[in-house]
């Protein structure tokens, strides 16, 4: 019975790792190297399209944006901005999506990620 006991802690701890969620806050900071060129709070498009609500919505799918061929061609199969998605996009968008005209060059850390992605599905609790 200990031994089930220390390998559901142990499972539990290397789980909630896994899925730890980022700070907000935090992601508000990381943000800020967005934003000249895109918005999380606001529905207007900058040069990049609004980012409000992307986690969970279709990839290229902002009707009043004008997509890249690439990024549309991307999102042609039905992908979705999930967590997953972003982690593979963010480090390297142009490496993702050959084309892409987004000329950010990724974020490198695991931490600026986490706390991005909590910033994007909630950008209310950095405020």
């Amino acid at each position: 019975m200990r031994l089930q006991c220390l390998a559901a802690v142990i499972l539990f701890a290397s789980v909630s790792s896994v899925l730890a969620d980022g700070d907000a806050v935090a992601g508000a900071a990381v943000f800020k190297r967005c934003g000249s060129c895109h918005t999380a709070t606001g529905p207007d498009n900058r040069v990049g399209p609004s980012l409000m609500g992307i986690v969970g919505r279709a990839v290229a799918s902002k009707p009043d944006y004008a997509y890249s061929p690439a990024m549309r061609a991307f999102g042609a199969d039905g992908k979705v901005w999930d967590e997953a998605l972003l982690r593979k996009y963010l480090p390297a968008p142009q490496f993702l999506v050959k084309g892409t005209r987004m000329a950010f060059p990724g974020l490198k850390s695991d931490k600026d990620l986490d706390n991005l992605i909590a910033y994007l599905k909630n950008p209310a609790a950095a405020q």
